[in-house]
């Protein structure tokens, strides 16, 4: 099998998935990648021999010698790079979340859909093997049709994955209810079957603003801007992004299309880090315990009763089928990915669902700082709807005629 010549444009934290996606003589090797830091295109250089590193993205998007693209970026410059791939025919791989807006967002499958390139978006927590014995269960009926869902998600390591470089920055991430949220909001979107259309937020920006240990405009951040069992507690954060104007404490509140009522919680200066789902339907309850290999999720389904630490049914999380990142979900969402560029076809991952995440996430921030007034989460145009319910095929000549029924894909 001939390797995928991949073109990288980003090698920061998400770099990982571009070492990932390296597999010289098994499908797929990093070709050329670009990142404006020195620094970054150093690391590049020593993790991919023989790869072209540069600092302009045009050098990577337009190259002969690029067969696709993975867009690693920051958020806020996802779409202009994408579009830009997407028109030099390059089947792109756009890391969460699809933008900060929903018109960017809108602006990529449009030229997804006009230039008929494949498009893909790493929404990884799809392959996480939690999410996908929590969807089977769910599946399978063992707790009737769903009817509500609750998502706590503990950040214990908020103040130093979000608080020391851009994402602390609106203009760069808009909210962490959409840069951090939007992988729950897509999964949520996923197991109850359908996307929020209603949303109502409130949250505040409760420690990480109080903390004037900021760096310079300009400094890099420090060697041990992360460390596994320190900087606690939150408090005691130092070497911050000079700017902090995103919440670290949010509760949203949802009605998805199909009725299911939602709720999230976002907090990051609890000491531990891990999401808890619950999911309530018209037949029984499942709620995880732990999020990874070694947790389980435990369903109570047979009666009514007063508390019960026993469930009724206990289903262990299988272990990742590989070592890797989220619990072994990063191989698999890559995987996914070099299989689309090949061969095109249905993915687990959805453009769609992925803009209605962004959707649900803009419109629960706007909520959040307007006084956590309700807000209408805006539809899809249908016509792009269906274009993606078919999987991305060839572009017959016209508009795509008809609409679609929006589920969550």
């Amino acid at each position: 099998m001939t390797d995928i010549r991949i073109g990288v444009l980003g090698y920061g934290l998400r770099g990982s998935l571009a070492r990932t996606a390296h597999r010289p003589g098994r499908g797929a090797v990093v070709a050329a990648l670009a990142d404006p830091d020195p620094r970054a295109r150093a690391r590049a250089a020593a993790d991919f021999p023989g790869a072209r590193v540069v600092a302009g993205h045009r050098e990577v998007v337009g190259a002969g010698d690029v067969d696709a693209v993975l867009v690693l970026t920051p958020d806020h410059t996802h779409a202009a790079l994408a579009c830009q791939a997407l028109r030099a025919g390059r089947p792109v791989f756009v890391e969460k979340p699809l933008d900060i807006s929903v018109e960017r967002c809108d602006e990529v499958l449009r030229t997804a859909h006009e230039t008929g390139t494949r498009l893909y978006v790493g929404h990884n927590m799809r392959h996480m093997p939690l999410v996908r014995l929590m969807r089977d269960l769910i599946g399978r009926g063992a707790i009737g049709r769903v009817r509500t869902v609750w998502i706590r998600h503990f950040v214990g390591y908020g103040g130093d994955w979000y608080f020391k470089d851009w994402h602390a920055e609106r203009r760069c991430s808009n909210g962490l209810l959409l840069q951090k949220a939007a992988h729950d909001i897509d999964v949520l979107h996923w197991l109850a079957g359908s996307y929020a259309q209603d949303v109502q937020a409130m949250g505040d920006l409760m420690v990480y603003g109080d903390i004037p240990h900021r760096r310079a405009p300009g400094e890099p951040k420090t060697d041990d801007w992360y460390t596994a069992d320190g900087h606690w507690p939150a408090g005691t954060q130092r070497a911050l992004n000079p700017v902090i104007d995103v919440e670290d404490v949010s509760l949203l509140n949802m009605r998805l299309g199909n009725g299911v009522l939602a709720a999230y919680q976002q907090c990051h200066f609890t000491p531990d880090y891990w999401r808890n789902y619950t999911v309530i339907g018209d037949a029984g309850r499942l709620e995880n315990f732990g999020d990874g290999p070694g947790g389980e999720i435990r369903v109570w389904n047979t009666r009514r009763s007063g508390y019960r630490a026993e469930p009724d049914e206990t289903h262990p999380v299988p272990p990742a089928t590989d070592e890797g990142g989220h619990g072994g979900a990063d191989p698999l969402l890559i995987d996914e990915f070099l299989r689309f560029v090949r061969d095109g076809g249905p993915t687990d991952t959805s453009p769609v669902a992925a803009r209605m995440a962004v959707a649900a996430g803009c419109e629960a921030t706007a909520s959040l700082r307007g006084g956590g007034t309700p807000r209408r989460v805006p539809p899809l145009d249908p016509h792009l709807a269906a274009y993606f319910a078919s999987g991305q095929p060839p572009r017959s000549p016209g508009p795509a005629e008809g609409g679609v029924d929006l589920q969550a894909g």
